[in-house]
């Protein structure tokens, strides 16, 4: 009898562990690591199982429903963030202890901003690296009230959009993009720089204006300080800037689309300096520190101490000339080998 009762007991103990083994194993296809590695997206607001749902697709846990099970039993369900993250599917638990981790950090997208850049360049950069170029440049053309500097007297903001190298959140929205670059502009106006720009009759306006019209003209940065002379000596005599991109800029051209045949310089646009005295009404572009410095600091004076009016390019090399008859001259002898 005790023999049988023993039997009786050994055969319970056994299906008990086979149940535990079952019930381990059924835990283990639920919550075990998957070996997956991703990245993903969680909108703001998801809850737990909405959140277990995309974790699921993207294969870093098993089990959605486990997921938001085990988030919503531990009361981590609240914290879950939102955002574009890499996560580990080293199982459910360690997913979720990624997830709510103060070490966790987003997923950064490194983009570059070349220096004079229009912002519809720029879009076209956002937009390859998976941002929303468009709402972007809708942004940058029609800014609320909130996002506009007060400093900026343009309709849009080009001219604003600093070039530079950024690291953006994967989920950046257009207004985060353009809050990041107007920021960084905001560094270039120095409390020096303001009173140098006091100093020199000019407003914020003005020299980010003046800075993207050097930044257009000029070859290299070398040249800059020489063209922004060239510029601020024309303005101070009222004479027309007479800058080809500023031509380009309002027919929504680059500089080598240009045709004088067909008419493109005597577009009636105030943004032809040709046919328009002064200074464009904005920025044609996102000039550089280079531009924006060499603004601050031209050279205006040939040795002779004669303000340089005149300059173009050819094989090359800067040519400046105080007079027109020497503009002539030179452009006869250096450009068209007369």
């Amino acid at each position: 009898m005790l023999r049988r009762a023993g039997l009786v007991r050994a055969r319970v103990l056994v299906l008990l562990a086979l149940a535990v083994l079952v019930l381990a194993l059924g835990v283990y296809d639920r919550i075990g690591p998957t070996g997956r590695s991703a990245i993903v997206r969680i909108p703001r607001g998801a809850g737990a199982s909405a959140v277990g749902e995309l974790l699921a697709q993207a294969g870093v846990v098993r089990d959605a429903r486990a997921f938001a099970w085990l988030a919503r039993v531990s009361g981590r369900a609240s914290a879950l963030p939102s955002g574009v993250f890499r996560l580990e599917g080293d199982g459910t638990i360690a997913v979720l202890e990624q997830l709510v981790s103060p070490e966790l950090r987003p997923v950064m997208i490194r983009v570059t901003f070349v220096e004079g850049w229009r912002a519809v360049d720029q879009a076209a950069a956002l937009r390859a690296k998976g941002f929303d170029g468009d709402g972007f440049l809708t942004l940058v053309r029609f800014p609320p009230p909130g996002l506009k500097p007060a400093y900026d007297r343009a309709v849009g903001l080009e001219g604003y959009l600093f070039p530079d190298t950024y690291d953006f959140p994967a989920d950046a929205s257009p207004e985060q993009l353009v809050r990041a670059m107007l920021s960084r502009f905001e560094r270039e106006l120095t409390g020096a720089r303001r009173e140098k720009l006091a100093a020199m009759g000019l407003d914020v306006h003005a020299w980010v204006t003046l800075a993207s019209l050097v930044q257009a003209e000029a070859g290299n940065a070398s040249e800059m300080p020489w063209i922004a002379g060239v510029f601020l000596n024309r303005l101070a005599r009222g004479m027309p800037l007479q800058s080809d991109p500023t031509v380009a800029y309002a027919l929504g051209k680059r500089l080598p689309e240009l045709d004088r045949s067909a008419g493109d310089f005597d577009v009636d646009s105030p943004y032809n300096t040709y046919r328009h005295p002064g200074l464009p009404p904005g920025p044609i572009n996102n000039p550089g520190e280079a531009a924006l410095s060499a603004v601050l600091s031209p050279k205006r004076t040939s040795p002779r101490g004669r303000p340089y009016l005149y300059f173009f390019h050819a094989r090359g090399k800067l040519y400046l000339n105080e007079t027109f008859q020497g503009h002539l001259r030179d452009l006869n002898r250096y450009r068209y080998g007369r």
